[in-house]
């Protein structure tokens, strides 16, 4: 493989349809939002994407079958609204510069070839806070913008940098004729994050019209923040074996002196 292509496995005639991405990144936001929908939804498999910019190892699954990392298109057919929806989850993102470009390049491709005309993509803004996550939000057009403060998003501060395919598709939609919502959740980061996913979904699914019930993620929250907690308690006993330690030392000195 010497680059970034599409193989797709199912036909769909879509209607008006949106793209939302949400690939793993800062607390896995973007992919528990998109994979929550979709399995809410049945979204269907449309397409595959691979490329050679993914990590360089294969997933094994339970029965022992072996896959390269991959991207993955899901439709759902929206009955009674405007637009049908495609969503874009995957393994990983695209691990070089030149990569991530051409991965971008690729999804606005794909979107170009099916109608896709607005792309709304998902990720995560890394903040400590114990309150409910906010969610952040830019585009390319303040129209959408508008729909996204509305939803109950607020507008990204300036200067904070998008990064990896949630910020690119952002700017290069232009280039492909093609208008682009970025939503950015507060995360802490380094654990998967479905409070802050949970957050993110509440506007999403206001700003796309859906009728989604959000509770199927209070149990995975509950589970995260037992593994926070545990972690700050492993993390405070270090800490205090560090300070006792030290006064060990201290003693020894003061003692010897």
């Amino acid at each position: 493989m010497e680059k970034t292509e599409i193989v797709e496995i199912a036909q769909a005639e879509l209607k008006n349809p949106i793209l939302i991405e949400g690939l793993p990144g800062l607390g896995m936001v973007g992919r528990i939002a998109v994979r929550y929908l979709t399995k809410q939804l049945t979204a269907e498999r449309l397409a595959f994407l691979y490329s050679p910019h993914f990590p360089y190892y294969v997933v094994v699954n339970k029965n022992g079958a072996a896959r390269l990392l991959r991207g993955e298109f899901r439709f759902w057919k929206n009955a009674t609204g405007e637009s049908d929806v495609v969503f874009l989850s995957g393994d990983s993102q695209a691990q070089t510069i030149e990569g991530q470009y051409e991965v971008a390049d690729a999804i606005l491709e794909f979107c170009k070839t099916h109608g896709v005309k607005t792309i709304v993509s998902l990720g995560g803004f890394r903040v400590e806070t114990e309150n409910t996550p906010k969610v952040m939000a830019a585009a390319t057009a303040q129209p959408l913008l508008d729909k996204a403060i509305a939803a109950g998003a607020e507008i990204s501060k300036a200067g904070n940098p998008i990064v990896g395919t949630a910020g690119l598709l952002l700017g290069m939609a232009h280039f492909k004729d093609v208008e682009a919502l970025c939503l950015l959740s507060e995360t802490r980061g380094y654990l998967p994050d479905p409070r802050s996913a949970k957050s993110m979904l509440a506007v999403l699914v206001k700003l796309l019209g859906l009728d989604v019930d959000l509770a199927g993620l209070d149990k995975e929250i509950e589970k995260a923040e037992r593994i926070v907690t545990r972690m700050q308690q492993i993390e405070q006993r270090r800490e205090e074996q560090q300070q006792k330690t030290k006064e060990q030392e201290e003693d020894k000195v003061k003692y010897i002196s």
